[in-house]
């Protein structure tokens, strides 16, 4: 029974205490909204960084995954005997399990040229027919390069939006004649240049023209970038593993001689990148959460001086130091979590916001909400705890003769 009733007495004590400590916030609304402010301002930095660049993340990662789903990027450097891959090696390539095809990539850039008009430092990509078999939306008028124009190094030539504005603006350029370096080009087609990851790496091209023939103009023999393409029933880990062998075979073993480049290693890359933007953004927000837990102790410490009578009468009728002590770090503890609430929330609103005018995903970091709630709960205990401890260690007399 004696128990029940020191535990009932417990309960009752911290209900008077939370009680009290919610009057005197009421009592002084202007400095304790200043209080919430500080902590409210942090918490909602910590949450609204954190998460924008989680939101960020998410949508970079869900792109590059479609951009570059089933396929290798693979770029040669060489050895002195063998600087790059040819047609050949292509077959070798192709009939390896799980591969169903390769599309290499010869870059130039070149002076584009039609009558009168001229325009230096265009990209020019060389490309085979297996590529539009990949992006059989890319062609938006005319017609693809086929097997045929790579075999015989045709000097025809897709060009895009950029190329038709400034060189066919207002006529039709299928059928037309457009210079290269001033190579005489026919123009085939019209295209939209794609998001793959070929083009993030080597740049998004302004024409297309048979790899062969860009092998030519750049007075080479051999491919040194090739993207492979795999079927849906292996893992690119697999492929790569196959592919590794072949090329340590074809280039005689030899070191440093070839890059592979999956999305795997991309996207493990661009998430640590992203993990420690996250890390630096959060440390950098968590110094106004310091701040504001500054301005707690401040507030507390100022509380403990106007409050000394008070402290006095109450340590004069009983009042237990721990008592005193406990309804100190309640009145902490409440200012700041009630900063830390309402940071919560505007942080994930700002961050809403932010995520729709970025065009990002907005993704709930659950993680950055639990950071943001227990360090502004740790930040009112531990910037109360010494005007706390002050109250506490008040002598009632000292108190009363301030009466």
């Amino acid at each position: 029974m004696n128990m029940i009733s020191s535990f009932m007495g417990s309960i009752y004590m911290f209900v008077e205490s939370c009680s009290m400590a919610i009057e005197n916030i009421l009592q002084n609304r202007l400095r304790s909204f200043l209080t919430i402010l500080g902590i409210m301002i942090g918490v909602t930095a910590v949450i609204s960084l954190i998460t924008t660049v989680s939101g960020v993340s998410s949508s970079i990662s869900s792109s590059f995954t479609a951009l570059g789903a089933g396929t290798i990027s693979l770029s040669v450097t060489g050895t002195d005997l063998k600087e790059g891959l040819s047609s050949e090696d292509f077959d070798r390539i192709i009939a390896l399990d799980h591969v169903v095809g390769v599309t290499p990539t010869v870059s130039l850039t070149a002076t584009v040229a039609r009558e009168t008009a001229s325009d230096t430092n265009y990209s020019i990509q060389g490309t085979n027919d297996y590529y539009f078999e990949q992006h059989p939306d890319s062609v938006k008028s005319g017609r693809r390069i086929n097997s045929v124009d790579t075999d015989s190094m045709s000097r025809v030539c897709l060009v895009n939006k950029d190329i038709v504005d400034t060189f066919f603006y207002g006529v039709s350029p299928i059928g037309k004649s457009i210079y290269l370096n001033r190579i005489q080009f026919t123009v085939i087609g019209i295209f939209e240049s794609d998001t793959s990851v070929a083009s993030l790496i080597f740049g998004a091209p302004k024409a297309l023209i048979p790899y062969t023939t860009a092998l030519k103009m750049n007075n080479a023999a051999l491919v040194n970038n090739l993207t492979v393409y795999m079927d849906g029933e292996t893992t690119s880990a697999e492929v790569q593993a196959e592919l590794e062998e072949l090329l340590d075979e074809l280039f005689n073993y030899e070191d440093d001689t070839y890059t592979i480049t999956t999305m795997d290693s991309i996207e493990d890359t661009m998430n640590t990148m992203m993990g420690m933007m996250s890390a630096l953004l959060g440390g950098i927000a968590s110094i106004a959460l310091l701040v504001g837990g500054i301005g707690i102790m401040n507030m507390m410490l100022t509380s403990v001086t106007e409050r000394t009578v008070e402290i006095g009468l109450k340590k004069a009728i009983g009042a237990e130091p721990g008592q005193i002590q406990i309804q100190f770090l309640i009145e902490s503890f409440l200012l700041s979590m009630i900063g830390g609430i309402c940071g919560v929330i505007l942080g994930l609103i700002v961050s809403a916001i932010m995520s729709n005018l970025m065009g990002s995903d907005f993704v709930i970091s659950y993680g950055a909400i639990l950071l943001g709630v227990g360090f502004s709960a740790a930040v009112g205990i531990i910037f109360g705890w010494s005007p706390a401890r002050k109250a506490s260690k008040l002598s009632p007399i000292d108190a009363l003769r301030r009466m």
